[in-house]
């Protein structure tokens, strides 16, 4: 062992007793010593605060079946510059801090070589996963850049995790997710929750058997083409005011898109002073919430019903973005109701989308669409990433 504490570093220098046997990599025979490489240097972790390294030279053996092979050592894979130890250790320091400039950092490591392991831990993973059955499932888009670049996600939502990911948010990125699944994985799938694509839909119905009556259009995004509606009328009736000079709804825009429940007690003040006046946004807001009471019904045919009585009164007003929505809704209602069935919603895969938007904003959005991939992968794709 070397120590320069002038250099704060610890260098361990490590050999084998004489005749010593190693076991060939391929087949496991024990073999006497052929040669050896030269030497090699792997980061441990630190001792104390000074950085400490590993020397070696490892051993060849010239197995009878397999050549002359470079034999396994027990602490650090095969083309990593760093011991087992380290590599559990930095898995946990990228997991804690979300960045790859933050946990090298930490490390004392470059970028470069950071993100090496993290990229190591998620082929790791990869190799080790199993085709486990996925009873619950989610797909939707995620931005990887400003414009039109999209990713499509496949989600196990009981897990929460990413299961698959492909380019583009069309009907093909999401064949291409479902094609990552197994046949017994696919058979599996009880339940699929997405927004009201039609792409998504095709896809759907096209790789899992009996989608039709596995797909439940999510909640959320169905309210959300319904607030969107009423931020369209909002915006219509805004206009027309100022042009009397009624000022009126100014700056009443949020009060329209949150959820009643969620109001402060001077934000619910000021809805009602406005919601007195008959305006034609209040009444868009008040179906948009009787709409909310949709997924409250124990079966698909009392939904349905509530529907049927919501869709008449929307439907006769001059609310036309809110009529648009009605139309919408009742060309899925059938899958959209079973909810009331199937019971799940895509909320795990916004929160998934969440944290990774998340990430990509701590280093500034990802260039690279493989090294997005990677890291979601990493910090969302519930994957063993440790080495053992």
């Amino acid at each position: 062992m070397k120590l320069d504490t002038a250099s704060e570093r610890v260098d361990v220098y490590v050999k084998h007793p004489p005749k010593t046997k190693f076991c060939c990599p391929e087949c496991k025979q024990e073999l006497a010593c052929y040669d050896h490489t030269q030497e090699r240097t792997w980061r441990h972790l630190d001792t104390m605060q000074f950085k400490t390294y590993l020397h070696a030279s490892i051993p060849r053996v010239q197995c009878p079946e397999h050549g002359v092979k470079q034999v396994d050592v027990p602490w650090a894979e095969g083309s990593s510059r760093f011991t087992l130890l380290f590599e559990r250790f930095a898995i946990d320091v990228l997991r804690s801090t979300q960045t790859v400039s933050g946990a090298q950092v930490i490390l004392s490591t470059s970028w470069d070589q950071t993100w090496n392991i993290l990229c190591r831990a998620v082929d790791r993973g990869q190799a080790r996963k199993q085709a486990r059955p996925i009873r619950r499932i989610g797909i939707d888009e995620k931005s990887f850049a400003k414009g039109q670049s999209y990713f499509t996600l496949l989600y196990d939502l009981d897990r929460s995790a990413v299961e698959a990911i492909s380019e583009g948010c069309d009907t093909s990125a999401a064949d291409a997710c479902f094609s990552e699944l197994s046949q017994d994985q696919i058979n599996s799938v009880e339940a699929i929750a997405m927004d009201m694509s039609a792409a998504f839909v095709k896809s759907a119905c096209a790789n899992i058997p009996l989608a039709e009556e596995k797909i439940v259009h999510d909640r959320f995004h169905v309210m959300k083409l319904a607030t969107e509606a009423v931020d369209k009328v909002r915006r219509e009736e805004h206009r027309d005011l100022k042009k009397e000079d009624d000022t009126r709804l100014t700056g009443t825009k949020y009060l329209w898109l949150k959820s009643q429940e969620n109001l402060t007690d001077k934000q619910m003040s000021r809805l009602d002073e406005v919601f007195t006046h008959q305006l034609r946004t209040g009444k868009a807001w008040a179906y948009k919430e009787m709409l909310r009471d949709l997924w409250h019904h124990d079966t698909a045919a009392e939904a349905t019903n509530y529907f049927s009585q919501w869709y008449r009164s929307v439907i006769h007003t001059k609310l036309e973005p809110m009529k648009k929505v009605a139309r919408t809704i009742k060309e899925r209602l059938v899958n959209v109701v079973s909810y009331c069935t199937l019971g799940i919603t895509n909320a795990v895969a916004e929160g998934i989308n969440s944290k990774i938007q998340a990430i990509k904003r701590r280093v500034g959005g990802y260039r690279n669409k493989d090294n997005f991939k990677k890291a979601i992968f990493f910090y969302c794709g519930g994957l063993d990433l440790y080495p053992q």
